[in-house]
């Protein structure tokens, strides 16, 4: 014991005399600005390119899931091909942006260098002015910078911008964006939240003096109006305000204060109605989920409430062993997380590109097992069935609502629920796979001459292999979709479609009652 607390102290004081030298250190030297005009000659951009075609072909374990090797192969020789001139990083990035968007994976997916990342923090730019809604053959502005626009409003229907039609636009801008397998919806959500499409607008088809942006106007007719690239360094505007979300329902009945808030999930009771309403925006571990689900459902059967609306529509994912949580307080029978759930290990000399790649190493070494077809599998997941609840267990209505910013774990919550006898699935379809997906470890993977980084998933994961493969989300039971008056009213269409169950439910009931009494 006296040993160990000796070389406790010891490593302490080497610690602190590290730390010391590494604060003067930072102190007589200084970070050389970031250049985003910077371009690297194409042979740089090949060798860091050649690394990160090598390490998706060894290290990803679906690459080849939805996309075949055939058409990956195809796609990484255009794009080497296409590095024939210098690139800046932007540039550089958009081309590798657009390869990983073949691979299918919503969790693989490119970033900006460090550096290029605390530059963006200080630059002042300018942008194109509008965020969109997508969908169909649809887009419709939901916010404009320029709050005191008096034409070009929330909820007004845009016909095209410079000539792009919406469906122009996203065939695009599809290529540079991930989902996984075949959802499109995810692909369309990704592109109508916040300032998303804004900002790949101007990456990939690029700003111009002015926008020619044609319109329908409130009789329904098409008009023209022509604006200008809004610019940070004339306004004054908060950007903290750029990343808030549109009024979530219209005008009516006050609700009920809030039983429980933590941050991003709260629950909300209708004591009158018995009616709950939970919202979980994400599966993150920092929330205190666990107290969090804990409380909510043991103040639903204390309050007997008959109906719980829970809304996991901006719900990107986190924790599964959160997730998990959630669905065994509402589920009615055993679940596996995983039929399969597998990684393959990359070469060594790659780890030093990867973030903790020795210690993910050792942690996957310690998990999994070889099998016989030369994969490592979790094999704890693979055999283990999880129970319901029983203490505080929900027996009500239970709406879920969905949509294509539901990913990850949330998809494993909603698609376990799926088909579930008091559970309906309200919205539209998830981002994120029914049939599996590519998670668990992600590390970044940094290249080491221009900085970008990308993420890699290192596990793939099959639900439940009687699910068919192919490649969509969940889907909702009832189908709940936007319009553009929904969105210039800051209506909650999907909210609104589960008054209209619950009303038609009780209505059904009241029926039985009154045909059992006489």
């Amino acid at each position: 014991m006296r040993i160990c607390q000796r070389m406790i102290r010891n490593l302490k004081t080497y610690l602190l005399t590290v730390a010391c030298a590494c604060l003067l250190g930072s102190c007589s030297t200084t970070r050389a600005p970031y250049d985003p005009q910077k371009k690297y000659p194409p042979a740089t951009l090949q060798e860091d390119y050649s690394l990160f075609r090598q390490i998706l072909q060894t290290s990803h374990p679906s690459l080849y899931w939805y996309t075949s090797k055939d058409s990956m192969d195809y796609y990484f020789d255009q794009v080497n091909k296409s590095l024939v001139d210098s690139m800046t990083e932007p540039q550089f990035r958009d081309q590798l942006a657009y390869m990983i968007s073949k691979i299918d994976c919503g969790h693989t997916s490119m970033k900006g260098s460090k550096a290029f990342g605390r530059y963006m923090d200080t630059a002042f730019s300018v942008a194109f002015p509008f965020a969109m809604k997508f969908w169909s053959d649809t887009m419709v502005i939901t916010a404009n910078l320029r709050r005191n626009d008096p034409i070009l409003q929330r909820g007004t229907i845009v016909q095209s911008i410079n000539g792009y039609t919406a469906r122009a636009l996203t065939d695009t801008l599809f290529n540079y964006i991930t989902t996984d397998g075949y959802s499109m919806n995810g692909k369309y959500q990704s592109l109508s939240t916040g300032f998303a499409f804004a900002n790949l607008y101007k990456n990939v088809i690029g700003l111009t003096d002015s926008f020619d942006i044609r319109y329908l106007d409130k009789y329904g007719f098409e008009s023209q109006a022509w604006v200008k690239p809004y610019d940070f360094r004339a306004d004054t505007l908060n950007k903290k305000t750029l990343n808030q979300g549109p009024p979530t329902r219209g005008p009516g009945k006050k609700k009920e204060k809030p039983v429980l808030v933590l941050s991003s999930v709260n629950l909300q009771l209708d004591t009158v109605m018995k009616t709950g309403f939970m919202t979980v925006a994400t599966f993150d571990r920092t929330n205190h989920l666990r107290k969090f689900f804990k409380n909510s459902f043991r103040n639903l059967r204390e309050n007997h409430i008959r109906n719980l609306i829970i809304d996991v529509r901006s719900n990107g994912g986190g924790d599964a062993g959160l997730s998990t949580l959630l669905t065994r307080y509402i589920i009615d029978h055993k679940f596996k997380l995983a039929d399969s759930l597998y990684t393959i290990k990359p070469p060594s000399e790659y780890r030093k590109y990867m973030q903790h790649g020795f210690w993910n190493g050792v942690l996957i070494s310690l998990v999994t097992t070889k099998r016989k077809d030369g994969k490592y599998h979790f094999r704890f997941f693979e055999k283990h069935y999880y129970s319901p609840k029983e203490k505080n267990h929900y027996e009500g209505q239970v709406f879920v609502l969905i949509g294509g910013n539901s990913f990850s774990a949330t998809t494993l919550f909603a698609g376990s629920l799926k088909g579930q006898k008091n559970v309906t699935l309200v919205g539209e379809e998830t981002g994120g796979g029914y049939y599996g997906n590519t998670a668990w470890i992600i590390p970044d993977v940094t290249l080491p001459n221009t900085g970008l980084r990308f993420r890699l998933p290192r596990f793939r994961m099959v639900v439940d292999r009687n699910r068919t493969k192919n490649g969509r989300g969940v889907m909702p039971d009832v189908w709940a979709l936007p319009t553009s008056d929904a969105i210039r009213d800051g209506i909650d269409f999907k909210a609104l479609k589960v008054k209209e169950l619950i009303a038609q439910q009780e209505a059904l009931s009241k029926q039985e009652s009154d045909k059992q009494g006489k």
